[in-house]
């Protein structure tokens, strides 16, 4: 298993992607050590989202909040507004949490413990295995879903995924090594992400070509194998976009548990399964008109269809009302964002 890891580490000396929170392999060589808050953000960022979307709300966050006690510091209204687009909300709130005890228990300091990473506020395994891996190059086998694809090819394993995973994590921790292992666990998502794709995989370059079992049996393309989903319910609702003639607009800041929980969003009926008559609860009287056209959102349980309607009230009107000037479309979560758009259109 060490000449595997061994090939695949000079694979990656050469190829490596560079992203912005990454210490390139040259560098690492040259004594530059990964920034532990760095990987964590980086970490949660990139949970159900991909490198290309997380790396500009990266450098934003990275900008702003510089250090995990800056970010431990900041108003949760403004973390949730640049949050706002990468989806998944909870992690914001968590975001925040963990940063707060990592000041409050740690001196500032990510702790360089898998088990004392797992006990801060929405670090699982994988974001564990990951930072101390990383960041501190401890043995631990990180696994992703670039991971499993590589390993299901490598050992030409049937099982269909989720049942699969016990089995290519047990794969994956054979091959990492005790040397270098931030850097290996990053070569074999690069090579899941780069060569060994889910979609024609590239196996006339891949560094481990010779011993992939599934590229011998002829298999890889078909790899890994998945439990087929079961069909998304949809649901739906509606929501209400009050304008006063100043400007301002009727908003509201969602309960914390929930979807999109702690983020602003517009007044709205529940959303319910779309079997059921379409709920309407206006939030104020208003001469409510129906946007032609509907909003369509899908949720990683759910899709969601959304009626949008529309009002202008007075300047005396009460509620809620964010300033013209305070409005940025850009800090809504996507859903009630889409709902803004129609509304314009």
């Amino acid at each position: 298993m060490r000449d595997l890891s061994d090939e695949l580490l000079g694979w990656y000396d050469v190829h490596a992607r560079a992203m912005p929170w990454r210490v390139p392999p040259a560098d690492k060589k040259a004594g530059v050590r990964p920034d532990p808050y760095a990987v964590w953000m980086s970490e949660i960022m990139l949970q159900q989202t991909t490198v290309a979307a997380v790396s500009a709300y990266f450098h934003r966050f990275m900008a702003r909040w510089p250090t995990v006690g800056d970010l431990a510091a900041a108003q949760d209204a403004d973390v949730m507004g640049e949050w706002a687009g990468l989806g998944y909300y909870a992690r914001a709130r968590n975001l925040l949490k963990c940063a707060r005890a990592v000041v409050a228990e740690h001196d500032r300091q990510f702790p360089a413990d898998h088990a004392a990473l797992l006990k801060l506020p929405g670090i699982g395994p994988y974001t564990a295995a990951a930072i101390s891996s990383i960041a501190f190059d401890l043995r631990h086998t990180v696994v992703d879903g670039n991971v499993e694809r590589v390993m299901a090819r490598m050992f030409d394993e049937h099982t269909p995924l989720p049942a699969a995973k016990p089995i290519l994590t047990t794969h994956a921790e054979r091959l990492t090594p005790a040397e270098r292992p931030g850097d290996y666990a990053q070569a074999v998502m690069d090579l899941g992400a780069t060569i060994c794709s889910p979609k024609s995989p590239a196996c006339g370059i891949c560094p481990w070509r010779d011993p992939c079992a599934a590229r011998a049996a002829g298999t890889a393309a078909d790899l890994p194998k998945k439990t087929p989903k079961k069909a998304k319910p949809v649901r739906h609702g509606t929501v209400y976009l009050a304008r006063r003639s100043d400007g301002a607009w009727l908003l509201e800041t969602r309960p914390e548990s929930g979807l999109l929980g702690g983020m602003l969003g517009w007044p709205g009926s529940d959303w319910v399964d779309a079997s059921l008559p379409r709920p309407a609860n206006a939030p104020l009287s208003a001469d409510w008109a129906k946007v032609d056209g509907e909003v369509r959102h899908t949720f990683t349980h759910f899709h969601l269809i959304l009626d949008v309607m529309v009002a202008t009230v007075e300047d005396d009107t009460q509620g809620a009302f964010l300033p013209r000037d305070k409005f940025r479309p850009s800090e809504l979560p996507t859903v009630m964002r889409k709902a803004y758009d129609l509304a314009q259109k």
